[in-house]
């Protein structure tokens, strides 16, 4: 299930583990405060690392290239 962050209009920010199907938070969690909340973007932070994978998901022409031959 993925994180969400949130951020009430009195400046508390937490994070909150949701399911998708979830609904968005609509108050506050924060101790004493009920304050309207609205989720936060953030990039997703994790990197493919090793042979296979580029930035583009697609590969380098060089990549293709062998993997052509390999086929062949």
């Amino acid at each position: 299930m993925p994180t969400y962050e949130y951020e009430c209009s009195k400046g508390h920010q937490f994070d909150i583990v949701q399911s998708i199907k979830d609904e968005p938070l609509k108050t506050c969690r924060e101790e004493g405060c009920r304050a309207r909340v609205h989720r936060l973007i953030s990039k997703v932070s994790f990197a493919l690392k090793g042979s296979g994978w580029a930035a583009d998901g697609y590969g380098s022409p060089t990549q293709k290239k062998e993997k052509k031959e390999k086929k062949e």
